[in-house]
């Protein structure tokens, strides 16, 4: 199998790029994740990188020419497919356009529901029965491209945004790499 050079962006502490990497030591898993791309230097996820001996760029959203490094860096790593795991930032057009169907996104709802920011209060705020984490393609509005995989789980009472973070959490160790099987499966 010839795996595909995968590229994570994260914002925050990494648990789902950490599970991407364990996955992707696995001889049958699509990708190699090759590069890790943050927008925050305090990051925790840059632990997962340099303990993996992963490059990783720590770009500053608000330089004109942001992008054009990441390209830069997408482009040494001969990067073909791409990872938003807690990615806090909006990914432009021209970007998009440059990598359109290799993006993919991991939000913590079950899409189309609660796109966006304070997923989980907002879920408790509509009292919600079920939610989830909802795995999909990037396009140019937000959490809106089409949907690969979803995971779900029933609220309880005991449930509060902590405790609904956690669980989510769990589903998307699941839901992010049967998505990327999925992909490449169905490619």
């Amino acid at each position: 199998m010839v795996k595909k050079n995968a590229c994570i962006f994260i914002s925050g502490k990494g648990t789902n790029l950490s599970n991407l990497i364990k996955k992707s030591r696995d001889y049958n898993f699509p990708i190699n994740i090759r590069l890790v791309v943050t927008n925050n230097k305090e990051a925790k996820g840059i632990i997962h990188a340099k303990k993996n001996s992963i490059p990783y760029i720590v770009i500053n959203t608000n330089s004109r020419y942001f992008e054009n490094q990441i390209i830069t860096n997408l482009n040494i790593h001969n990067i073909s497919f791409i990872c938003l795991a807690g990615y806090m930032k909006i990914i432009s057009k021209n970007f998009l356009k440059r990598f359109r169907k290799t993006i993919i996104n991991i939000h913590p709802s079950l899409l189309p529901k609660f796109k966006g920011l304070n997923t989980f209060s907002r879920i408790l705020k509509n009292k919600e029965v079920k939610t989830g984490c909802t795995v999909h393609y990037v396009n140019e509005k937000l959490d809106e491209g089409n949907i690969i995989n979803k995971k779900s789980f029933f609220i309880t009472k005991q449930d509060d945004e902590a405790k609904l973070k956690y669980k989510t959490q769990k589903l998307e160790y699941f839901a992010f790499p049967e998505a990327i099987y999925k992909i490449f499966k169905d490619n």
